[in-house]
């Protein structure tokens, strides 16, 4: 469902004037920002920090592509102010701010449709179940070729392109696939940070196949197709699309993705604009990107984590044991731990 453009302009307005102080009209606002982390959450950064520095171009942004993984490791030893994620901090990165004294404001910013994909000429693979994904990524799987996966699909050997292991984007399709069945993910997959290398290795590749976020997808459907998924409860081949990814139905592989603030960095005036930026743009960012927005209401509680102080993740029980299900029923102050 796509909201009318009005409420995204009263969001606005209520946003800045929660965030108004000082420095909203100072034109020589200066400092730097420091953001790394996820490939998939990247071009969402990238974009919020190119339309903020032509608003205050005396403000340095860096966005990195580290990882999610990789982001979290910096972010939670102070090294960053802003982490990109693909999905949510996990209790060993949660434990790690803790240690170092990181609080932070966890901020979802975008749908995602972890999108798998093949050669734009592959006639043949066209829609996968989830017991076929198992088949084709699960360590110790008997599938060699695509013939042991459908009868009737070439014998050609499966290669594989996938996000590597720092990659929020990994974690996630392993979350999926594998379960809570303790096994792992093949490990003869080509794997990269830079989603562009995945781009160019199924496209260059007969028979192959990969996965990540699906912007990368729609930047490069010249070049790929994307491979429908078989919804688990209607049995109907289902591909990502913005409808399917905000109503759920393209299951499961869509997700919210966040960005994760140091709340220390937050009190610094740069900081704090940028992130009013972020979050007032971020319904037409995300679009703009590829990623489908989130309701409004979502931005909205966002905005007042940060105005009411409210740190910690949503995603995590007391016990720091998971929490799952959609960002909506999650996303709620009662969850939220410090």
């Amino acid at each position: 469902m796509k909201l009318p453009l009005h409420s995204f302009l009263v969001f606005g307005l209520v946003f800045y004037a929660g965030f108004g102080d000082a420095v909203a009209q100072n034109t020589g606002l200066l400092g730097k920002v420091a953001i790394d982390g996820s490939s998939t959450v990247y071009p969402i950064s990238e974009a919020a920090a190119s339309g903020f520095q032509k608003q205050y171009p005396r403000v340095k942004i860096s966005v990195g592509v580290s990882g999610t993984g990789g982001g979290f490791k910096r972010f939670t030893i102070g090294d960053t102010d802003i982490s990109d994620a693909s999905r949510p901090i996990k209790d060993s990165e949660f434990a790690a701010a803790r240690k170092t004294g990181v609080n932070f404001f966890e901020l979802p910013v975008a749908y995602d449709g972890l999108t798998l994909v093949a050669r734009k000429s592959n006639a043949w693979l066209n829609q996968l179940t989830l017991d076929e994904i198992k088949k084709i990524f699960l360590a110790g799987s008997a599938a060699k070729t695509w013939a042991d996966v459908r009868e009737g699909w070439p014998a050609e050997e499966i290669k594989i392109f996938a996000p590597g292991t720092d990659s929020g984007t990994f974690d996630y399709f392993k979350e999926v696939v594998v379960g809570k069945s303790g096994g792992s993910l093949r490990s003869d997959m080509s794997t990269s940070e830079d989603d562009n290398v995945l781009v160019t290795g199924v496209s260059g590749t007969p028979n192959a196949i990969g996965f990540f976020g699906v912007a990368y997808y729609e930047e490069n459907k010249d070049k790929l197709k994307s491979i429908a998924i078989v919804n688990p409860k209607t049995g109907d081949p289902v591909s990502p699309t913005a409808t399917t990814i905000e109503n759920g139905t393209y299951a499961p592989f869509s997700r919210p993705l966040f960005i994760y603030v140091n709340s220390d960095s937050f009190k610094r005036p740069e900081v704090r604009k940028f992130i009013g930026y972020y979050l007032q743009n971020a319904p037409k960012l995300a679009s703009s990107t590829g990623y489908v927005a989130l309701p409004a209401s979502i931005y909205r509680e966002a905005m007042m984590r940060c105005r009411m102080g409210k740190s910690g993740t949503h995603y995590l029980t007391p016990e720091l044991e998971k929490r799952s299900g959609p960002v909506t029923d999650i996303y709620q102050l009662d969850n939220l731990l410090k």
